[in-house]
């Protein structure tokens, strides 16, 4: 026993120090594992099958496609055409660019998967005009960070993926990104109404109008790029595609229509789009090879039924636990990036859900959706980040801007906790699920 307690102290306490010391977070992971291993000789050849297993997995393969996918309708202009069509189909009310902001961070959610590609690509060239326009800063950067967040529970979400390969139980890529789409929609219709009564309140300018000819040209062009997001949605619910396949199908269509329709995508953006693509997936492969090593060392050591024990001693509730876990997930997501904890602490909260009793997917929904709030929370918060530098505007003044978003984030999660129904109804309609 007290070798156990010794080992986890170097686990954590090496993780720590390494981080600390700003080592890239895939060798910090790698690290702690091997020093661990050492002292409770743990044979090298178990730490690299665990991460060779770890990236050769058909769940993983599913990532390379949906990031290339992402980086061509980025590159290729798909974000200026997205933010033009929901202009024409909902902005022309009070506060409208703000609710186009809202509508736009779900449909390019479904495109990238990602909350800080989402304020790097669209918060680039809206947060500058809805300032134009006469909106608050603060308040556009609330906006346009907040809906940012759509994009991590909109399929096809990387973050998902994480949780899945972490849960490391046989769950379903596709049934989690099923999950996905009616708490996103629902987000993203309480932050319309948020933006929307503070844009009333505040009386915010109503967005400009289009002529019929221009409506008709940018519902055409835009209804191009948004077949990208069908083919993923649709052909994963109608089973036409593994959400390995619809990746692919939909990363070969996202080229074709911005080299031969948009015209705005070259060889030589491809070189760059292929190229970004690299970087980012040797990054992820990186993550999550030494973090199946570690959490391979973590369930050696037991700490998943540990942590189990210790939160049953404090109450039997569900609801107890479940609200220690949100507290947590939401303290450490002030302080480490969304992705890293997902790969860190699912290992160790998962089997705790399970015993439970709660559904695997509507757990993990709740785990993306609660560190979904670690990107707007200084002092790490990377879309926060992301949205001042854009505004040039301080941390500590944009803060205020974001306490009704805050508020309505909180009351979406809280929604969703108290009644699964909402996160399952889907894959159970589809058969995913019983």
């Amino acid at each position: 026993m007290a070798s156990q307690a010794i080992a986890t102290w170097i686990l954590f306490g090496s993780l720590v120090v390494l981080m600390v010391f700003r080592f890239p977070i895939s060798f910090c992971l790698g690290v702690s594992a091997l020093f661990t291993a050492i002292y409770l000789d743990i044979p090298f050849f178990n730490l690299f099958q665990k991460m060779s297993t770890g990236i050769t997995s058909f769940t993983f393969m599913c990532v390379p496609f949906f990031i290339i996918m992402a980086q061509i309708m980025t590159d290729g202009g798909i974000s200026d055409r997205l933010t033009k069509f929901c202009n024409v189909m909902i902005g022309r009310v009070r506060g409208g660019t703000a609710i186009v902001n809202c509508v736009v961070s779900m449909f390019f959610g479904g495109i990238s998967g990602s909350s800080i590609a989402d304020v790097s690509s669209i918060g680039s060239f809206l947060i500058p005009s809805m300032i134009k326009e006469g909106y608050d800063a603060d308040y556009s950067i609330a906006v346009t960070c907040t809906s940012s967040v759509e994009g991590v529970i909109i399929p096809p979400s990387q973050n998902m993926i994480y949780y899945i390969v972490a849960a490391g139980s046989g769950l379903s890529v596709s049934t989690m990104f099923m999950c996905g789409y009616i708490p996103g929609i629902l987000l993203t219709l309480a932050l319309c109404v948020c933006s929307f009564v503070i844009a009333v309140k505040n009386k915010y300018p109503i967005s400009q109008k289009y002529s019929w000819k221009e409506n008709i040209a940018i519902i055409r062009e835009a209804a191009l790029g948004l077949i990208t997001i069908l083919i993923v949605a649709v052909g994963i619910l109608a089973g036409f595609f593994t959400a390995t396949e619809a990746g692919g199908v939909a990363a070969v269509y996202a080229l074709i229509i911005t080299i031969f329709v948009y015209r705005t995508m070259n060889f030589k953006k491809f070189v760059q789009c292929l190229k970004k693509t690299l970087r980012t997936l040797s990054t992820v492969m990186a993550i999550i090879a030494t973090s199946s090593a570690f959490s391979y060392v973590l369930a050696y050591l037991k700490v998943p039924t540990r942590v189990a024990s210790s939160l049953m001693s404090v109450s039997s509730n569900p609801g107890v636990v479940m609200l220690l876990m949100v507290i947590m997930m939401v303290f450490l997501g002030c302080f480490m990036d969304m992705g890293i904890l997902l790969i860190l602490l699912t290992p160790i909260l998962y089997p705790v859900a399970m015993s439970y009793g709660y559904n695997p997917y509507h757990f993990g929904l709740i785990m993306v959706l609660t560190l979904g709030l670690g990107l707007l929370t200084p002092p790490v918060g990377t879309s926060l980040w992301a949205g001042c530098s854009i505004a040039n505007m301080p941390i500590e003044k944009a803060i205020k801007g974001f306490m009704p978003f805050y508020l309505t984030y909180s009351f979406i999660l809280a929604i969703i906790i108290l009644f699964p129904t909402i996160t399952l109804m889907l894959p159970r309609a589809l058969g995913y699920i019983s």
